[in-house]
């Protein structure tokens, strides 16, 4: 996989390398195993994933266990509203 990230000049490199490094580890555990298809098909949770970790350029989760616990409780409640909707008829 390749990732591409626009810094400011003065910006360090390296951390900007580590937070690509941390991201791609919480892919890999949510994903199990991530792949370039998984970020295909599933660029909205990849996104998402992103969008718990960074804000603003500025990383707001470090821990990658707290970041997961945070994405499978959004998906817990993303699901129970989806199939709640899918009961009612609504669609």
């Amino acid at each position: 996989m390749y990732f591409a990230a626009c810094i400011d000049k003065d910006d360090n490199e390296l951390i900007v390398l580590d937070i690509i490094h941390h991201f791609v580890e919480v892919l890999d555990r949510y994903f199990s195993n991530v792949c370039e298809l998984d970020l295909i098909f599933n660029f909205h949770q990849a996104y998402f994933i992103l969008e718990e970790m960074i804000v603003g350029g500025f990383v707001m989760e470090s821990s990658k266990n707290k970041a997961l616990k945070m994405i499978t409780s959004n998906d817990v409640l993303m699901d129970s509203t989806f199939f709640k909707e899918e009961g009612n008829g609504k669609g």
